[in-house]
């Protein structure tokens, strides 16, 4: 059977009409999903009844607080974070920073900081990355809340305000906050900031509203200590601590929530290669925790997590079909044939699929707004974020996946450090 006979054949056959329905729906179901339960969302618990909910969840007291900031080659930013973090209106707060064997000057732009009682340093002699540096320092801390973040972010100074009263209900172990991206000199940088407001902040809007989320921010997330050590803290073989953190406070039945006013301004990758890399890491971390606790979360106990078990691994499988699809559709434009299901001029399918897309994108925009006042200019890249992010992260995970299956048995520590600055 020559090539053109075989891409006729698989493209009338039953199979590929199952794949190619499945490639159509899925985007357009999940975003109409992520947009009325983010709505859901909003209406509760944004949308002008802060006042309402912050009286309700009104402290009389206000705990202690510890930061815990691990670095790692962070010269050029770890004084402007110490800075911010130094400015946070809390009354009740410390500073752990963390040295994971820095070969940079990171160490110099730390210590002006130590004279202030505020803030203490941890040196490591070790470099074992960012899991083992919060695990190394967390028997130091001495805050019933530890909020955990990144080298090269600064918090809004009204952080704790929005976090700390969610502690008042003891099942509560931990709430992570609002990334939002100030580094948008790259068109790289600009479409993750509409990423961060249309995908990232609109999916923890939704969870929430399911009852679990699939993950804390590792940029800002602030945790009750007695949970952290409840679960046995970071878990260094995993490459992305944050996503498995979350996933065994859950298991455990601790409550994790997202507060939607908790803005936390980090940095992002501004290159190509950058993000490869960072998307690499949170592909192969939701491969492993999908290996490592799919078993126990299938139990009816854990039932309320299904919703978050179900959509990680539908998108996992439609990665694959996209990439699949692809390959099909390159092979036969290339002997000749017209593929079903693909045409070089935007169909009425494929226009339903962008303008629910960009939908989602506007929703997400006009949410977060009010968080960030320059958001909205951004939008006009929003329209790139189909073409470029979907074939991006479809490569990743499909190439990435398969390296998570083996974590059960592998013993290695992840000590690489996110490489925001390429």
């Amino acid at each position: 059977m020559d090539l053109l006979n075989l891409i006729v054949n698989i493209e009338n056959s039953a199979p590929y009409m199952i794949l190619l329905v499945y490639f159509a729906w899925y985007p357009l179901v999940s975003s109409v999903m992520w947009i009325f339960t983010a709505i859901i969302f909003y209406r509760r618990r944004e949308g002008g009844k802060e006042g309402v909910f912050d009286a309700f969840y009104a402290l009389v007291d206000k705990p202690l607080v510890t930061f815990i900031i691990p670095a790692y080659n962070e010269e050029s930013s770890i004084a402007h974070t110490l800075a911010g973090v130094l400015k946070v209106k809390y009354p009740n707060f410390e500073i752990v920073v963390i040295d994971d064997c820095s070969t940079d000057n990171t160490l110099q732009e730390i210590e002006p900081f130590v004279d202030n009682p505020r803030v203490r340093l941890v040196r490591k002699k070790i470099n074992e990355g960012k899991a083992m540096a919060l695990n190394d320092a967390m028997p130091l801390t001495r805050g019933e809340l530890i909020l955990v973040m990144d080298a090269d972010a600064v918090p809004d100074v009204h952080i704790l305000d929005h976090l700390v009263p969610h502690f008042k209900f003891p099942r509560c172990a931990a709430v992570t906050g609002n990334p939002r991206v100030v580094n948008r000199e790259s068109f790289l940088s600009k479409l993750q900031a509409i990423e961060f407001a249309s995908i990232i902040s609109m999916m923890r809007r939704a969870q929430r509203v399911w009852g679990r989320i699939m993950t804390m921010s590792g940029v800002v997330g602030i945790f009750r200590r007695s949970a952290l050590f409840d679960v046995g803290l970071y878990s260094p073989e995993m490459a992305t601590e944050d996503i498995d953190m979350t996933w065994r406070l859950q298991l455990r039945h601790w409550d994790v929530r997202y507060e939607s006013r908790a803005v936390m301004w980090m940095n992002v990758p501004q290159s190509l290669v950058g993000l490869w890399r960072q998307r690499r890491r949170w592909a192969l971390g939701l491969s492993q925790v999908l290996t490592r606790h799919w078993k126990e979360l299938m139990h009816w106990k854990h039932r309320r997590f299904w919703p978050v078990l179900i959509e990680a691994n539908l998108s996992v499988v439609w990665a694959y079909i996209y990439v699949m699809l692809t390959m099909v559709w390159a092979v036969s434009f290339a002997v000749g044939y017209p593929p079903i299901g693909a045409t070089p001029i935007p169909n009425f399918w494929g226009m339903l699929i962008a303008t629910v897309c960009l939908l989602q994108l506007i929703t997400g925009v006009v949410l977060d707004r009010g968080y960030d006042i320059l958001l909205p200019r951004f939008f006009v890249v929003a329209i790139f974020y189909p073409l470029i992010y979907w074939i991006l992260m479809a490569v990743i995970t499909v190439t990435t996946t398969p390296l998570g299956f083996n974590v059960n048995r592998q013993k290695r520590k992840y000590t690489l450090w996110k490489p925001i600055r390429e």
